[in-house]
């Protein structure tokens, strides 16, 4: 069971939920703070950085496809 806890589909839910998150918070954010530029260039960072993650995450556990 513990092996299931750091498996990468574990991880890759965890991070898509992040993202999700994230994406719900900068959504709500953009509009009520036009002065506080700086916290949303700094979320929507994350954001990118999440989504590259998720991205490698999911080409690791696609298998090749046949030649």
């Amino acid at each position: 069971m513990d092996e299931n806890l750091h498996s990468p589909q574990r991880r890759l839910i965890e991070l898509r939920i992040e993202h999700a998150d994230l994406d719900d918070l900068i959504d709500r954010t953009a509009p009520g703070l036009p002065g506080d530029d700086l916290m949303l260039r700094r979320l929507k960072k994350r954001r990118l950085r999440l989504r590259d993650e998720i991205a490698r995450l999911e080409a690791g556990l696609q298998p090749p496809e046949p030649a």
